[in-house]
């Protein structure tokens, strides 16, 4: 085969085999074909499209690009959780102790953020000490001594993937379904799962804006999964607004910390991870009852089980676990300000990738690969979607250290809330589930 040829097989939109997408896979990923070309494919397949037998034969040539994790070491029903990302989702730091303490392992590999939305491992990270970058070897051992390891990507797990996200990021072609199942199902298939629970987000916040779209890339991955003979649930949940009540990476680590210590769980941060980890005991067999399953996990929190087990894996990975009592032990920010609404009415709309866009821009996400984070930035939400303000009542209270931006960040906040007369009907916060 030669590369060039598969590029115009695809390009000319017919359908490539099984052992076509593999020479490709295995070729890029031996540094055997350049990235013009793969670029090349790429954007062919973007535009001519894959069927579902290239999509599922471009996952598993991704997942069986390196190591296949199996955790026979650890007998318990093995179930990760994955989010498509959105603004103020910080569920993983809640759900996985919440999942281990009803006796569901938790192997979870996270990712760190991308564009406007945030990254689990980057929450975690602004926990003094605490360590993502373990080895497999290292991975296990804390799976099978607290129930729940919290990792990012290894160079063992999945390299095809590692590569062809750079490239694709480079070459437009990141917002196309068969290539975001390939990238997400691969690395969680790796992972040792007998589950996995999908929250795929829909809305301005969310990179598959519109509830039709968001459904089709739900009932995508649940096919693939299911296929590989995994239990998967998928749900469609609400990103018109930030999740919670704060957006940046210390902020939502101490959210986090504050649902597990039995704080505002009636409002839709604590309703989501609630939820989330009910259908993780679902999968992982512990319940069969969904009402049950959200019993449980809400016992764990008010027994106090669900934080024991998050300062266990903190420890475990090297993190100071004080932080579960004290939270000003995490970064804090040097400055606040108050930005205020500058008329009366209901809060009509949020641009949700926006306020995202502001934390990262303001230091708290990245651009580049290699650009530092500031840990403390953060916007606290106090105004939320249907809420009535008045003119002058607090809309968000920004924490931050860079005051050169404050003037700009202020104006961005205040365009990014829509404040209308009439109130609007909130949205199901859970839209559908596959």
């Amino acid at each position: 085969m030669r590369p060039q040829d598969l590029i115009e097989k695809k390009r000319d939109g017919h359908e490539l085999t099984r052992d076509e997408i593999a020479f490709l896979i295995r070729g890029y990923t031996r540094d055997e074909i350049p990235d013009y070309q793969m670029a090349a494919w790429l954007m062919a397949g973007f535009l001519r499209g894959l069927s579902e037998a290239e999509t599922v034969a471009l996952v598993e040539e991704m997942l069986y690009s390196g190591d296949v994790l199996t955790h026979d070491h650890v007998p318990l029903p093995k179930v990760d959780k994955h989010s498509t990302g959105g603004v103020g989702d910080k569920t993983s730091i809640v759900i996985a102790p919440i999942a281990a303490a009803c006796g569901v392992a938790v192997p979870m590999i996270s990712g760190r953020a991308l564009a406007h939305t945030g990254g689990t491992l980057d929450k975690l990270e602004s926990i003094p000490g605490f360590r993502t970058n373990l080895s497999l070897a290292e991975f296990k051992d804390v799976l099978a001594r607290c129930g729940v390891a919290l990792i990012g990507q290894t160079k063992e797990i999945a390299p095809a993937d590692r590569k062809l996200y750079a490239l694709r990021d480079l070459t437009a072609t990141v917002p196309f379904r068969p290539f975001i199942c390939a990238s997400i199902m691969s690395k969680k298939m790796a992972e040792g799962i007998d589950g996995l629970v999908l929250d795929v987000k829909t809305g301005n916040g969310a990179f598959m804006k519109s509830f039709d779209d968001s459904r089709l890339l739900a009932e995508a991955l649940a096919a693939i999964g299911r296929r590989m003979g995994k239990g998967v649930t998928a749900l469609i949940t609400d990103m018109n607004q930030p999740l919670g009540r704060w957006v940046g990476n210390a902020v939502e680590t101490f959210e986090s910390i504050e649902i597990l210590q039995g704080k505002r769980l009636d409002e839709d941060f604590g309703k989501l991870c609630l939820e989330l980890a009910a259908h993780m005991l679902l999968v992982g067999g512990v319940e069969t009852d969904l009402e049950l399953a959200r019993q449980r996990s809400l016992e764990t929190i008010h027994s106090g089980a669900a934080m024991e087990k998050l300062r266990e894996v903190i420890a475990a990975q090297d993190g100071d676990a004080r932080v579960c009592d004290n939270p000003k032990l995490l970064p804090q920010a040097t400055h606040q300000q108050t930005i205020k609404a500058a008329r009366s009415g209901f809060v009509a709309g949020i641009e949700t990738d926006e306020i995202g866009r502001i934390v990262m821009d303001w230091g708290g996400g990245r651009r580049r690969l290699e650009d530092k984070i500031d840990y403390a930035v953060a916007l606290h939400i106090h105004a939320k979607l249907g809420d009535e303000v008045k003119a002058g009542d607090a809309l968000v209270t920004a924490h931050f250290n860079d005051e050169s931006k404050l003037a700009e960040m202020q104006a961005r906040i205040l365009a990014a809330y829509r404040i209308e007369e009439a109130q609007s009907q909130p949205e199901p916060l859970v839209k559908a589930i596959v």
